[in-house]
C-alpha cells in the first residue's frame, strides 16, 4: 500500500508498527492497535504493560475489535483508490475460548479424537492467542492422556499430530494453567515407546517432537519418578544419538540425559549405553555452540564415575575434543571442559593419559586457559592441574619449560 501521495489520518496508524490498521483493537488500557502489532507485543515479547501509556497490560485481557475504525479506513482507502491505495480486507473474527473450550472436550470421545486433532494443531498454527486459549482450555492434561492410550493400545492414529500440536504449545508449557505434563507417570513410558518408531508415518518429526516432550517431562518431574528410569530409556535415547536426528531434537534429547544426571543411578545406566562414546562422536559431528555446552556438561557428570572416565580416555579423540573447545566456544564450555580435565587428572591421571594430554594439546591450552580473560576459579584449577604434574610435563620438547614453572609457582 502506498500512502506516500495521500496523508493518512493519524488516529488509523498503530502506535506500534507506524503503518495503517488492517484489524484496529482496543485495548483495556483505551488505546487502539493494530490486532497483529499488539498481539505480538504481548505474546511473543512477553509485555505486560500497555506500550503508549505504559498502565498493566494483562496478555489474558480482552481486545476488543474496533469495528467504526475498521469501517472509516476502509471507506477511506477506497476514497483514495485512484492514489493505489488497497482497500484492507475485513478481518475473520478470532477464535472464542468457548469454541476451543468444546474442541478439547471432544479431544476425550475416541470417535472425534483424530479429526479433532487434526483441527486443534490447524488452530495453534494461526497465533499465539490461540495457543493460549488452548491451554487455558486444558490441552495438555488431554494430550498426555491421548499419548499415553496411544502406547497402551500400541497404535499411531492421531499420534503425529498429538506431538505436534506438544510441540507448537512449547513455549507455554511452564505456566501455571498447564497442567504438568509429569502428572501422569506413564507418559515418560509412552514418550520412550515413541522414540523407538522407525519407518512408521514421519518418524523423525515424531521423534524430534518426542523429544521435546520429554525435555518438558524431565525438567519438571519430581526426583522419584526420575529415580524409576530404566535402562531402556537411556538406550533409545543413545541410539537416536547415533543415528541422528534434526538439530533441535538432538538438542532437546541432550537436555534430557542433563535432566536426569544428578541422580548417581541413571548416570550408571547412561555409561552402560554407551552414552560417553556416543557424545564425543556427536561433538565430532556437530561442532555448535549450543550442542557443545550440552555435551560437556553432560561429560562432566559422567566423568564423575571411574566407567564414565575410561570410556573417554577409550575414545580415540576422547581427551582431544574436549582440549580443542576450551577457549573456542564459551565461558560455559570453558567451564565444564577445565573441570573434565580435571576429574581426569585427579582420578584417571596415568603417565599414558598425561602423555597424551601432551601429544594433543591440553597442557597448551591450560597455559593459554592462565593468560585469557577467564574466570578467577578457571584459572586456579588450571593452575593446580598443571602444577600437580609438572614433574611428568616439564622435560617435553613439546612446552616451554620457563613459561610452564612461570605459571606453576
Amino acid at each position: 500500500m502506498d500512502t506516500s501521495m495521500v496523508e493518512v489520518p493519524e488516529f488509523f496508524i498503530c502506535p506500534i508498527s507506524l503503518q495503517i490498521m488492517k484489524d484496529p483493537v482496543t485495548t483495556i488500557s483505551g488505546i487502539t492497535y493494530d490486532r497483529e502489532s499488539i498481539e505480538y507485543w504481548l505474546f511473543k515479547n512477553h509485555n505486560t504493560i500497555c506500550p503508549v501509556t505504559k498502565q498493566p497490560l494483562p496478555r489474558d485481557s480482552d481486545l476488543t475489535p474496533n469495528h467504526t475504525l475498521r469501517r472509516l479506513i476502509q471507506a477511506w482507502c477506497t476514497v483514495n483508490a485512484a492514489y493505489g491505495i488497497d482497500r484492507i480486507p475485513t478481518p475473520k473474527p478470532p477464535l472464542s475460548k468457548f469454541y476451543v473450550l468444546n474442541l478439547v472436550r471432544d479431544l476425550w470421545l475416541p470417535n472425534l479424537q483424530l479429526k479433532t486433532l487434526q483441527k486443534l494443531e490447524g488452530i495453534a498454527v494461526e497465533n499465539d492467542r490461540n495457543k493460549i486459549y488452548l491451554v487455558e482450555a486444558g490441552i495438555v492434561k488431554a494430550l498426555t492422556s491421548f499419548i499415553v492410550s496411544c502406547h497402551r493400545k500400541r497404535k499411531t492414529d492421531g499420534l503425529e499430530e498429538a506431538l505436534s500440536l506438544f510441540y507448537l504449545i512449547r513455549g507455554l508449557l511452564g505456566q501455571e494453567k498447564a497442567a504438568p505434563l509429569s502428572e501422569n507417570e506413564e507418559i515418560m513410558d509412552s514418550l520412550t515407546w515413541v522414540l523407538g518408531f522407525d519407518g512408521v508415518l514421519d518418524h523423525v518429526a515424531l521423534k524430534m517432537h518426542a523429544a521435546y516432550a520429554l525435555k518438558e517431562v524431565t525438567k519438571k518431574t519430581n526426583s522419584s519418578t526420575l529415580a524409576k528410569l530404566k535402562p531402556e530409556f537411556f538406550n533409545k535415547i543413545v541410539r537416536v544419538l547415533r543415528e541422528g536426528s534434526s538439530q533441535q531434537g538432538i538438542n532437546a534429547l541432550l537436555h534430557v540425559i542433563l535432566n536426569t544426571c544428578p541422580r548417581g543411578r541413571n548416570r550408571i545406566m547412561m555409561i552402560e549405553a554407551g552414552a560417553v562414546f556416543e557424545l564425543i562422536e556427536l561433538e565430532l559431528r556437530i561442532p555448535e555452540k549450543k550442542t557443545t555446552e550440552l555435551i560437556l556438561g553432560i561429560l562432566y557428570h559422567l566423568c564423575s564415575c571411574a566407567d564414565g572416565r575410561a570410556q573417554l580416555l577409550n575414545h580415540a579423540a576422547g581427551i582431544a575434543v574436549i582440549t580443542r573447545r576450551i577457549l573456542k566456544v564459551s565461558n560455559t564450555a570453558d567451564d565444564r571442559a577445565i573441570l573434565i580435565i580435571a576429574l581426569i587428572c585427579k582420578y584417571s591421571g596415568t603417565n599414558g593419559v598425561l602423555q597424551e594430554m601432551l601429544r594433543v594439546g591440553t597442557v597448551v591450552k591450560l597455559c593459554m586457559v592462565l593468560q585469557a580473560d577467564c574466570a578467577s576459579y578457571l584459572k586456579d584449577k588450571a593452575k593446580g592441574i598443571l602444577r600437580t604434574h609438572f614433574d611428568v610435563w616439564k622435560d617435553s620438547p613439546c612446552i616451554d619449560l620457563p613459561t610452564l614453572t612461570r605459571y606453576t609457582r
